[in-house]
């Protein structure tokens, strides 16, 4: 996920969780929402079993109202007389983010349209979305999302590196950090909903929300559960690529765990070989897309090795962005208004959502001159073959 400056821009909120004794997680977390959604209220099916992970080996491999609204054609072509219609996941969306209930910035603009951005991601073409949760509380919001719209919605268990102080909180105890790390494996083993562990891993961009110490320690602790929770990882590294490797590839846990998905990856085209060789899956959104530095480690990006995602609301493409150039053809998907001036329906101007996710498609078959359906397609196999789960639901066949 792509952290904003939220943890600064949003009311304090306080939740106690169900327990004999007052929960240690009181904490200040990052969204402002109207309702706490208790742990209890989680619905607990029977797990799906999920598919062992196989991991991929080297020789397998062979502005203005215009940022972030216009989107790619939805057909193409093929073979001059048939067309195809594109199938999406996107991988890393942040749906519980308050300014999908109309909130920025702490101050109420226009009332919550959800339900129309995830109208719009089914008409633009997402057959699922994998909404990122990155504390306990964000991710028991994420669950009592898919909850209420099974088999398109699915959600990510975990904790983000900067959040990773609250496992440290309020008293700093160790058994506090490991009473926490209990609630968050029982919540990601309560629902086959849960798609992925995380959103996990390092950021030293950000260490003012927590020290190196702490989210080293913290990343390790998560790795240990991932292995008994049994889910696929999804993955965080920004500007802290050795020290993520080290503790992530380490052995034998490494070889214990369900592999991963390194999402909005922005680092270099040596990073990104360490870790497809490692057998890891690398995310690219908007954030992806910047620079031309950036576009040419995604044209390295191996097919077999790419998924699709917004990291909506942020990662939007930028007219200021390298990638802009190759959406310049694009047609607009909706009319796009400031959060000021929303109209339901609309877009809102710096709001990145689900329904934009054909531009990333678009500039990366352009950047590596294939067709978006070769894209499109290899990133839908790559996600339900890590993300098993995703794949349990009823999906649409693919066209031949």
């Amino acid at each position: 996920m792509h952290l904003p400056t939220a943890f600064l821009r949003v009311a304090l909120r306080r939740t106690v969780l169900p327990s004999s004794k007052p929960s240690f997680i009181n904490f200040p977390i990052r969204h402002l929402s109207s309702t706490t959604h208790k742990m209890s209220t989680i619905p607990t099916p029977p797990i799906t079993p999920l598919t062992p992970f196989t991991p991929l080996t080297p020789s397998s491999i062979h502005s203005n109202d215009t940022d972030a609204t216009s989107v790619a054609d939805e057909t193409e072509s093929q073979d001059g007389n048939e067309e195809y219609t594109p199938r999406y996941i996107d991988v890393g969306i942040n749906l519980t983010d308050p300014m999908f209930s109309g909130i920025y910035h702490g101050k109420q603009y226009h009332e919550s349209d959800l339900e129309d951005v995830i109208s719009r991601a089914k008409e633009s073409g997402c057959k699922k979305l994998l909404v990122t949760g990155s504390d306990l509380i964000e991710s028991g919001e994420a669950l009592k999302m898919a909850t209420e719209h099974p088999g398109f919605i699915f959600a990510t268990v975990g904790v983000h590196p900067c959040s990773s102080s609250q496992f440290e909180s309020p008293t700093h105890l160790p058994e506090d950090g490991e009473e926490y790390l209990q609630k968050l494996k029982e919540l990601a083993m309560s629902s086959p909903q849960v798609g992925a562990f995380g959103e996990i891993g390092l950021d030293y961009d950000r260490l003012s929300y927590a020290d190196k110490e702490t989210q080293n320690k913290w990343f390790s602790r998560q790795l240990d559960i991932a292995v008994e929770v049994g889910l696929p990882l999804f993955l965080h590294s920004r500007a802290a690529a050795d020290d993520f490797e080290k503790e992530l590839l380490k052995m034998p846990r490494w070889e214990k765990l369900k592999g991963g998905l390194v999402h909005s990856f922005t680092g270099t085209k040596e990073e990104m070989w360490k870790l497809v060789n490692a057998g890891l899956y690398i995310g690219i959104n908007g954030c992806s897309l910047k620079t031309e530095e950036n576009l040419e480690v995604v044209k390295e990006v191996p097919l077999e090795s790419l998924m699709l995602e917004t990291d909506g609301p942020w990662c939007e493409i930028k007219r200021t962005h390298a990638s802009a150039k190759y959406l310049e053809e694009a047609p607009p998907i909706a009319p796009t208004v400031k959060n000021k001036k929303w109209k339901k329906g609309c877009l809102v101007k710096d709001r990145n959502e689900p329904a934009l996710i054909s531009n990333v498609a678009t500039v990366i078959a352009k950047v590596k001159g294939v067709t978006t359906k070769e894209v499109i397609e290899a990133a839908w196999e790559n996600t339900v073959k890590l993300f098993s789960r995703l794949d349990d639901a009823p999906a649409e066949k693919k066209e031949e």
